[in-house]
């Protein structure tokens, strides 16, 4: 039985396609599962393995490297919360025990409602907008108590919290594992050539193409 569904097992197909080897597509397919689940099932790398001609070991072991693939049911918002050197120094740990407090659940935990889990973190680059922290991987800057009470109350009613303060963008947060709104797809023609590197005897299409289409 397959794990993708119908729609996602073509998409799956169309990713593989764009790499010389099938296991160069480990990682997007890895996201394509998160985004189809919220998180990375056993299911999902069995699939992923038997179309990437790996093991099921070998996409464990790709994906666990990375901070952002769960292996495990997360809540439908992740709350990432910085308490690294820059966001420590402006209220870091005190931001993580107020959510800990409001939510009513540890760092790692999720919330009996499977809305939120929250979780502690290394720096996430923001560190001259600290104390910061991110919702499904969209930020929120300089962040205080009352800003962290708003985006929970936001999500919790369904509103969008995004647009408050310096985030200039009014669009929703997509529920945990969405990675990207708009899917590529790279006509024929403009593919690079996909080959293996070894039996490739020519350079890429693209390379010999300008913007004008005037061959270099």
């Amino acid at each position: 039985m397959s794990y993708f569904t119908e729609e996602n097992l073509r998409r799956a197909h169309e990713t593989i396609g764009k790499y010389p080897r099938p296991k160069s597509a480990v990682i997007p397919l890895l996201h394509l599962a998160q985004e189809q689940s919220g998180w990375i099932t056993n299911e999902a790398m069995t699939q992923i393995a038997e179309l990437t001609g790996v093991t099921s070991a070998e996409v464990l072991g790709t994906g666990s490297f990375y901070e952002m693939f769960k292996f495990h049911p997360v809540g439908k918002y992740l709350i990432n919360i910085c308490t690294n050197i820059s966001c420590l120094l402006l209220g870091g740990e005190e931001l993580l025990e107020h959510a800990e407090s409001t939510l009513g659940i540890s760092d790692g935990e999720t919330t009996e409602d499977g809305l939120f889990t929250l979780e502690d973190v290394e720096c996430i680059a923001a560190c001259t907008e600290a104390p910061c922290f991110t919702v499904n991987y969209r930020y929120f800057h300089r962040a205080n108590e009352h800003v962290l009470n708003e985006v929970v109350a936001d999500l919790r009613s369904g509103r969008s919290p995004l647009g408050q303060g310096n985030q200039g963008d009014d669009g929703e947060i997509p529920p945990h594992g969405t990675l990207s709104r708009i899917q590529q797809h790279i006509p024929s023609d403009r593919k690079a050539g996909i080959v293996p590197p070894e039996e490739s005897k020519n350079a890429p299409n693209w390379m010999n193409q300008s913007p004008e289409g005037v061959q270099s």
